[in-house]
């Protein structure tokens, strides 16, 4: 199985030269550590930043250099900070290309929830909900399981919903999926997870077609 690390290296390979990606609290965060060196990517942060670079080595922090999830960033030459009205343009204007976001649950249909624990205090939904409304190309970073061994990819979301419909892939620590009109496509499984654990881990539809191959991390 993958590490949070190793999830985000995967999901690093999904960038592209010349995107906009905005990365969500969490696992999402990682991504910018491991993307390839011969491409530009732009990182944005709902809080106002766009530019963002690898984390800082330690004793390199500055306080003041943080992204949404408040952990100390670096930045890039020719990053950018800005208010939080123009940071909310770009995302609600679709001119963010990719958004990698963590999540408690996700539906086989791409329903999301990642915002909320019913009876759990929170301080807000944050830029989540603007994210998934308007991102055309939608990645969960998530742990396939949770602490109990129970299924993260449902039929159906039992907590509150963040979006519909609008996640297109997975990426766990046990396996690769597309988000398709029938369920989940097994596209990829990690080093040494075979393709039943995934299905014995999965509580939604999942499809499986030919030989899964396992992911190159």
């Amino acid at each position: 199985m993958l590490d949070k690390n190793g999830i985000a290296k995967r999901i690093a390979k999904e960038v592209q030269d010349g995107y906009y990606v905005n990365l969500g609290i969490g696992i999402p965060t990682l991504v910018a550590n491991y993307v390839r060196d011969d491409i530009e990517v732009e990182f944005q942060s709902e809080n106002g930043v766009l530019g963002m670079g690898p984390f800082p080595f330690e004793g390199d922090e500055d306080a003041d250099i943080i992204n949404a999830g408040k952990q100390t960033i670096t930045t890039l030459p020719g990053a950018s900070f800005f208010d939080s009205a123009t940071s909310f343009s770009m995302i609600r204007g679709k001119h963010v290309h990719l958004t990698i976001l963590g999540a408690m649950e996700v539906a086989e249909n791409g329903d999301i929830a990642n915002w909320k624990i019913p009876g759990r205090m929170v301080k807000g939904m944050g830029g989540a909900m603007d994210l998934v409304a308007s991102a055309e190309n939608i990645i969960v970073a998530m742990m396939h399981t949770n602490k109990a061994g129970e299924s993260k990819l449902l039929k159906k979301c039992s907590l509150p919903l963040t979006g519909v419909g609008c996640v297109k892939k997975i990426v766990t620590n046990m396996a690769v999926l597309e988000v398709t009109d029938e369920g989940f496509k097994l596209l990829e499984r990690a080093p040494g997870v075979s393709v039943e654990a995934i299905k014995n881990a999965t509580e939604g539809r999942l499809i499986v077609e030919g030989d899964i191959p396992e992911m190159d991390v």
